[in-house]
């Protein structure tokens, strides 16, 4: 480590980042960008690493949810209410499931930049840059928009800022409390063919609460508030360098800008700049892994990442799709499991399962999810290893941009309400099917 430093990462190459065309605005907003105070403190940094080694130990289990990307424009309390609604309501079927503490990260305060395939965009024979997300340009398609604009490097901190105000602020409120999830309802759920199972959960963990209360007297640990993190991927380096800073009290360096970083497979190169990065941040970290990772490329980004197997550390993400899940998985797992290190494995059934329709939607089939999903646990259980938690793309917004599901939403219904500037998201109620899903699985597991 005594050749790392935030800066670095300026050494390698750096895959993803935006071409600014002033190179002293650039300077000037990364250094007010670093002047300004941090959006997360060092010791829930370090909470949540605590609780990641729980769930390596499948004592807990990850929930990590929210939309493909953020956007200043929808920096609402209302949206930001939703959000939190769904992955709290999420949450409370795997804990009934799962019989496990849920640690309840969001893809939210902070995921504005996104990786893209080509670094250009073409419309009726004008060429463009593509749109990288909020903190990089804009998504209208013209050349102004288009240009990378330093100024939005500030936008996007001080949105992440009002989010995560607004999120501590609901859960000190006692928003979060498991003794009124009723606060949590999202409306348009009462015509869910979901709502009846969710409820029944619901009153199942409140009577669980109350007679245990009564019963001793005293209240059950950690019901009336629970933990929340942020998450976000680390792809925008000057953002994240801005917002890294020194802790004497642990002698480290920490991103806080956001509680859990994570690595997308386009930037994982070995001698690249993320890893560079990400290898000298204290913080808990996440790589995305898929079927196109050499097991020697896994490896070296295990022991590169956390060259101590410090429990919590590391977390890896795969997402292969369910055509690919079964052939590819057990490869990796075999691959980590020979450096001798312990990771906390996740499942993204979001990303491998992308596909486009014939008029044009990007979207993917909730029939194709479950089954990536129920293979990974397959999967991890035949290997002798565990799956520890889940990384979905979704909102509580009532959207149609995922097919499938109890309503069974089809291509022709994806105009409705089609939101999305990225990527497709589960809505609410899909969310929820995949979460009762999960706990009926084990459930079943534990009956036999």
């Amino acid at each position: 480590m005594s050749t790392w430093n935030p800066a670095s990462w300026q050494t390698r190459k750096a895959q993803q980042q935006p071409q600014y065309t002033d190179p002293a605005a650039l300077e000037s907003n990364v250094a007010e960008l670093s002047r300004l105070p941090p959006l997360v403190v060092s010791w829930e940094i370090e909470a949540l690493r605590e609780r990641l080694a729980a769930a390596q130990r499948g004592e807990q289990f990850l929930l990590q949810g929210g939309d493909c990307a953020e956007s200043f424009a929808e920096c609402e309390s209302d949206r930001i209410a939703k959000q939190m609604k769904v992955i709290l309501q999420t949450s409370l079927v795997l804990l009934h499931g799962l019989k496990r503490p849920i640690i309840r990260v969001g893809r939210m305060a902070g995921q504005y930049a996104k990786p893209r395939s080509a670094d250009t965009e073409t419309r009726d024979g004008v060429t463009l840059p593509s749109y990288r997300g909020d903190i990089i340009n804009r998504p209208e398609f013209t050349a102004q928009a288009r240009e990378p604009d330093p100024r939005l490097l500030l936008r996007g901190y001080e949105r992440a800022g009002l989010t995560l105000n607004f999120i501590r602020s609901l859960v000190d409120g006692g928003f979060a409390d498991l003794h009124h999830p009723e606060y949590w309802d999202l409306g348009f759920l009462r015509n869910s063919p979901a709502r009846e199972a969710y409820q029944r959960i619901v009153r199942s963990i409140v009577d669980s609460l109350d007679f245990f209360e009564s019963l001793t007297g005293s209240p059950v640990h950690e019901t009336g508030r629970v933990d929340f993190y942020a998450s976000h991927e680390g792809l925008h380096l000057l953002y994240e360098q801005a917002q890294t800073r020194f802790i004497p009290r642990s002698q480290q360096w920490y991103n806080l800008s956001t509680h859990f970083p994570w690595i997308g497979m386009r930037t994982a190169q070995l001698d690249g700049a993320h890893v560079e990065y990400f290898r000298g941040i204290a913080n808990p970290v996440a790589v995305k892994v898929g079927a196109s990772m050499s097991s020697e490329w896994l490896q070296g980004l295990v022991t590169t990442l956390n060259p101590n197997n410090q429990p919590g550390r590391l977390t890896l993400i795969h997402r292969f799709g369910a055509k690919e899940i079964e052939k590819s998985l057990p490869r990796l797992i075999d691959a980590v499991r020979q450096t001798g290190q312990t990771v906390l494995w996740v499942c993204d059934p979001m990303h491998g399962n992308t596909e486009s329709t014939v008029g044009g939607y990007k979207t993917r089939r909730l029939e194709n999810i479950q089954r990536e999903l129920e293979l990974a646990f397959d999967v991890h259980e035949a290997q002798g290893s565990r799956l520890g938690g889940v990384h979905l793309e979704m909102t509580g917004e009532d959207v149609t941009e995922c097919t499938g599901g109890a309503r069974g939403l089809s291509d022709a219904d994806l105009a409705r309400a089609y939101r999305t500037q990225v990527d497709p998201r589960l809505n609410y109620e899909q969310a929820l099917e995949l979460a009762l899903m999960i706990a009926d699985r084990s459930k079943k597991v534990r009956t036999f």
